[in-house]
């Protein structure tokens, strides 16, 4: 009896040519907040190709998404893979604790690194001010970062990288320091905590050093 033909592609690694850079696929949760940030960083693209999306997806359906993305034929193990998503817990798309577990455990099983943030993405700008480790409701964030920038926080901002550069490294500080506050963490209720800076430092390794 003859095989059954497969619908998903096959791919032959033997016959792969040896790639000259590696894909940095980053899939995010927000369809500009994340990819406008994350696209301003200035990466060796001679080294690896950023590849960002912006999906506006709830956490367990992004996971999904970046692992039907990471199983196409144009990736391998090589590659870096992540996912940027919030806690959001009465935002736009709103994750109760168990689909924020769930995503976390699926993405890990997966290969897919997390950079998560409870509350909300801003938690990461905050950071770059101050150490704050006393729970932050999702609607004050743009009044605490328009006091802190001095003008009014624009959500989807194509410049906010550039102007907060200088104080990343006190921001990376700041969210390892918050994460050590927690005895055993536990990312759906540890408001506030937040991964960026894993995948922040990941980026900077890609950077030229001038």
């Amino acid at each position: 009896m003859p095989k059954k033909s497969s619908s998903r592609r096959t791919i032959d690694y033997s016959k792969r040519k040896v790639k000259n850079r590696r894909w940095f696929l980053i899939v995010c949760e927000g369809e500009k907040t994340e990819p406008n940030y994350f696209r301003s960083f200035a990466v060796d693209t001679k080294v690896i190709k950023l590849d960002i999306k912006g999906e506006g997806k709830n956490t367990r359906s992004l996971v999904e998404k970046a692992i039907e993305l990471k199983n196409d034929s144009e990736y391998d193990e090589s590659d870096r893979f992540w996912c940027v998503f919030d806690r959001d817990i009465n935002g736009k798309n709103s994750n109760d604790a168990q689909n924020f577990n769930a995503a976390m455990t699926l993405a890990k099983n997966n290969g897919i690194k997390v950079a998560y943030s409870n509350d909300a993405f801003e938690l990461w700008y905050l950071l770059h001010f101050h150490f704050y480790n006393t729970g932050i409701s999702r609607k004050d964030y743009q009044n605490m970062l328009t006091k802190l920038l001095g003008y009014e926080y624009q959500k989807n901002s194509e410049t906010i990288y550039e102007e907060l550069k200088n104080k990343q490294q006190d921001a990376i500080k700041h969210a390892k320091r918050l994460l050590m506050e927690y005895d055993r963490p536990n990312p759906e209720s540890d408001n506030p905590s937040t991964t960026v800076h894993l995948l922040v430092e990941e980026l900077n390794s890609f950077i030229p050093k001038s």
